[in-house]
């Protein structure tokens, strides 16, 4: 795995200003970096589970990056857990370009959903959705437990015990994936070894629609915080298009609860939140999906995920969404 150095002496510093932490090299025990700003702290971890190394061989970068929002409180009542987004990158990047260029850990603050956020190094700069270890059983459950556990312990002296404490474990988790990231998002589903609550795809249904079909039904007709939810936002003519057309006739056929936007803005804050999968097609360019218009947001709105933040985004709940573009000069 490509390894840098970075200065020590920074790691400790209340607001870090620095860019890219990264791991020292191979004769080092270093196990964890840690930036702590104002809108929460972010842990570049290096984890035993992480999907790579693997034995089918090929990618050795065992990045995992966990952010743990400024307003996230630990609750006892929310099944004595953490409750946790993981986010799979695409296709030739990593997963703090991904984490920064989609602006992940923004839009998660902007939601104030009481959770934390977990982004995965996959395969590193290349086009290839292959997840390592998360393709094993159980895989998925050992990643998000160790990440959940490591940030805790590596937190503790800034985050504190009624915070973040050292027992902490999973609770509700949710997954969700942009473009090539749609495998680990499968392989979580399909074999991962969690309850996952809901999955947002961001142009990401290239394949495996029988994978996120079957289980959205396999939870039909739940109390609304016990089903399975899919959320899949889709640009016009992709082959994501005719997927998320067809997967859509598929659970409509078997009596799930859809509801669809062709237009975004069109669909209410109610129908979001109530529908077990909802299907959105949007004009962005592919790479801007998840969030030039607050996709990512938008969803953990309308998610089953544990708050203890009012908002005024259920407000009107049956008028249409207001679509807000996030303030970036990455258009």
């Amino acid at each position: 795995m490509h390894r840098r150095r970075f200065i020590a002496a920074l790691a400790g510093t209340p607001l870090v200003a620095w860019a890219s932490p990264a791991r020292a090299d191979d004769q080092s025990r270093l196990k964890a970096v840690t930036q702590h700003e104002a809108r929460g702290t972010t842990f570049w971890l290096w984890l035993d589970s992480s999907p790579f190394p693997a034995e089918s061989g090929g990618y050795r970068d065992d990045t995992v990056i966990v952010y743990v929002p400024a307003h996230f409180r630990y609750d006892e009542e929310d099944d004595g857990g953490v409750a946790a987004l993981v986010h799979f990158h695409g296709h030739n990047t990593t997963a703090e370009r991904a984490m920064k260029a989609h602006e992940l850990r923004e839009q998660l603050a902007d939601s104030r959903q009481n959770a934390v956020l977990i982004v995965p190094q996959l395969a590193l700069m290349a086009a290839d959705s292959a997840c390592g270890k998360l393709e094993a059983a159980g895989g998925f459950a050992r990643l998000v437990r160790e990440a959940i556990t490591t940030a805790a312990r590596e937190g503790h002296s800034m985050l504190g015990n009624a915070r973040y404490p050292i027992h902490a474990r999973p609770s509700t988790v949710c997954v969700s994936a942009h473009s090539g990231g749609y495998h680990a998002a499968a392989c979580a589903l399909k074999n991962g070894g969690l309850d996952i609550r809901e999955t947002y795809l961001f142009d990401s249904l290239y394949a495996e629609a029988d994978v996120f079909g079957d289980w959205v039904k396999a939870r039909k007709g739940a109390p609304l915080h016990r089903r399975h939810k899919l959320v899949s936002f889709y640009t016009e003519g992709a082959t994501t298009d005719a997927n998320s057309s067809a997967l859509r006739a598929d659970l409509d056929k078997s009596g799930i609860v859809t509801a669809s936007e062709l237009q975004e803005g069109e669909m209410s804050r109610h129908d979001m939140s109530h529908a077990q999968a909802v299907f959105v097609r949007t004009s962005l360019y592919h790479s801007n999906v998840a969030w030039e218009t607050n996709a990512l947001r938008d969803c953990l709105y309308a998610s089953a995920l544990p708050r203890h933040i009012s908002s005024r985004w259920f407000r009107h709940k049956d008028d249409a969404r207001l679509i807000e573009r996030r303030p970036s000069d990455k258009k």
